[in-house]
């Protein structure tokens, strides 16, 4: 058995956990996503900081409006009654606390919840803020969607960031590859296990102390 799911099944995952009702900001990209699997039968409504509010998935082929784009200016749809509006009016959004949910990629989160994603501080690092910074002080609930390690097998949740912050205690849960994590006063608590990865198995990975909230692990 994998000790991995695909970015596919993991934004499947994150979206099964969005509540209806829900006004959503996707990150650019693998957060995208998360939009092609909402459920049809609830109202999730998602919006985009370049000046939308009720982005359907991604166009079938061939039917490509160029004038609907997302931030990361992929092409997308607009559901019936979607609104369109400036870009400091999509920011007011963000910032002024009217969105439920926002879902972004990370370089490192902190046990305490920080978030570092959009620099690695390296010379000569171009650096790719957008609108991160807004959504993660915004949003009422922000999700991570990551790997759990980097290229070079190094862990992306770490005791405290070294790389730039983008927020400051702002997330509330990371989906990673391996296994989705809570953000707890403690640190890390592991909710769910992909493959057959342990506790024990992320622990090393990490090198953090993890808590166990899985289904069936005892308070």
């Amino acid at each position: 058995m994998s000790t991995r799911i695909s970015r596919q099944d993991l934004a499947a995952r994150i979206a099964a956990d969005i509540p209806e009702g829900s006004i959503v900001n996707l990150g650019i990209g693998a957060p995208t996503l998360v939009a092609n699997y909402l459920p049809e039968d609830q109202e999730i409504i998602l919006h985009t900081e370049n000046g939308m509010l009720g982005m359907g998935s991604a166009p079938e082929p061939g039917r490509v409006d160029p004038d609907l784009i997302n931030a990361g200016k992929q092409a997308v749809t607009a559901l019936a009654g979607a609104a369109y509006f400036h870009h400091a009016d999509s920011f007011g959004m963000m910032r002024g606390g009217h969105l439920d949910v926002c879902v972004l990629g990370a370089f490192q989160v902190a046990e305490n919840g920080d978030l570092a994603n959009w620099s690695t501080g390296a010379p000569g690092a171009i650096p790719a803020v957008g609108g991160a910074m807004d959504l993660a002080i915004g949003a009422k609930d922000v999700f991570v969607m990551t790997d759990l390690l980097t290229k070079q097998g190094e862990s992306k949740l770490v005791a405290a960031c070294s790389y730039p912050l983008t927020g400051v205690g702002c997330v509330s849960r990371v989906y990673t590859d391996h296994a989705v994590f809570d953000v707890t006063a403690e640190g890390f608590a592991v909710r769910e296990l992909f493959g057959d990865n342990t506790l024990e198995g992320l622990a090393e990975l990490t090198g953090l102390a993890l808590a166990d909230r899985t289904i069936g692990a005892s308070a």
